[in-house]
């Protein structure tokens, strides 16, 4: 399954996606659920891994930021290295909510149809959720 989710700046999950087959990219997740639109219209931005990259290719008012790529023709500048270190580092708790969302065993053995799974997921969210502001 791949789901996309967004968490908050303290990596409390906030919105995850409909689940989709695990072969879906991130990029075509994310423009089938208009993620770029919805977060314009909210005034939001986002930090986000290499998977989005080339989402946003709107240069002049970026939405979603993502770091940079090296490739075996194309090594990365000292500059873009030291972007891709502040990224990562903006980036914790977000992976920290993330893996708090993995933590559901349920997750680890998922073999369902992606509208169930879509209901599970949107369970899980507010479970975790749930969790996060009891403390437990």
């Amino acid at each position: 399954m791949h789901a996309l989710a967004m968490t908050d700046e303290r990596g409390r999950l906030v919105w995850i996606s409909a689940a989709r087959p695990g072969r879906t990219h991130d990029i075509t997740a994310a423009r089938r659920d208009r993620i770029l639109a919805h977060l314009r219209a909210a005034g939001l931005g986002a930090l986000a891994d290499l998977g989005f990259l080339g989402l946003d290719d709107d240069g002049d008012d970026p939405v979603v930021v993502t770091g940079f790529k090296a490739t075996r023709a194309r090594k990365l500048a000292p500059a873009e290295k030291e972007a891709n270190r502040i990224l990562a580092a903006g980036r914790v708790p977000v992976e920290r909510g993330f893996a708090h969302l993995k933590n559901w065993r349920i997750l680890t053995k998922l073999r369902t149809d992606p509208a169930r799974a879509t209901h599970l997921f949107r369970a899980l969210l507010v479970l975790t959720n749930i969790e996060a502001t009891t403390g437990n």
